[in-house]
């Protein structure tokens, strides 16, 4: 059985905006990584069949492993369909010879009308054995906290 982890949360912003975070590489360098972390790309390509290089650092390197150096997560993602507004659906894989955090993962996030703005959904199937269903879960709400803080600027 595929795992699928998943969290959502309401912003302060319409589902236009909070959606042209989710494909904007500046945006996306800013609010997507989780507390702790630094992120950057290495290329962007925002279009179905385009892909994305992501090097997320580590402020503290004892603290978290990463799981492409001691001090980074990084990540190979490809956009397989981005609709205005609505959703970005990526197949995303973790560049590491550590057979746990191996294989696909689908991330897709979906945008939606809500009372507060929007709400911003985030599915993960396929989740590697390596991360776990905790810290995924903490990283994905850090993550969607810091969208939200972004959004509100």
């Amino acid at each position: 059985m595929t795992r699928i982890d998943k969290a959502s949360k309401d912003v302060a912003a319409s589902p236009d905006r909070a959606y042209a975070a989710l494909v904007d590489p500046a945006a996306l360098a800013a609010w997507l990584p989780p507390a702790g972390m630094s992120g950057r790309f290495e290329r962007f390509d925002a279009r179905p069949g385009g892909s994305y290089r992501m090097v997320l650092t580590y402020a503290d390197a004892a603290g978290a492993p990463g799981k492409s150096a001691a001090d980074a997560d990084v990540v190979e993602a490809r956009f397989v369909e981005l609709v205005p507004g609505e959703r970005v659906v990526q197949e995303v894989d973790f560049v590491s010879d550590d057979p746990a955090f191996a294989g696909t993962i689908v991330m897709t996030w979906t945008v939606a009308p809500s009372a507060a703005g929007a709400t911003v959904a985030i599915s993960a199937a396929g989740v590697p054995a390596g991360i776990s269903p905790e810290d995924h879960a903490a990283g994905m709400a850090s993550s969607l906290d810091n969208l939200a803080a972004y959004l509100a600027r």
